[in-house]
């Protein structure tokens, strides 16, 4: 499951000033900040959602949070945007940012 805008409601600049955020044990946030994603790498419990969070000053080139596996694709996100998608099943999951190819991440779900 994934979705634009989803997820926990929290205030964007406290999900920005932390590089990761466990709102509760079912609840992640990665921050896109600088151009890259902060933390790069994240393990979760199965069924947790992540929300990617564009931190990006405006007005920074929109990202995305692209799975290479094709199993997510966001919409390009503004800063302020976000995305969530919700892990169901174990495994390691890399992704990045289609127009910032540079961009690396990995959801590792335990």
């Amino acid at each position: 499951f994934s979705d634009r805008g989803a997820g926990p409601t929290v205030n964007t600049a406290a999900e920005c000033r932390v590089p990761v955020t466990v709102i509760d044990s079912m609840h992640y946030i990665v921050a896109i900040h600088n151009f890259t994603f902060l933390p790069d790498s994240l393990a979760v419990p199965v069924g947790a959602t992540v929300t990617w969070v564009n931190c990006e000053t405006p007005p920074q080139e929109p990202h995305t949070t692209t799975s290479d596996n094709a199993v997510w694709d966001s919409p390009a996100l503004s800063p302020g945007d976000r995305f969530s998608h919700k892990f169901a099943v174990q495994g390691a999951f890399p992704y990045h940012c289609t127009p910032h190819p540079f961009m690396i991440g990995k959801v590792v779900v335990q």
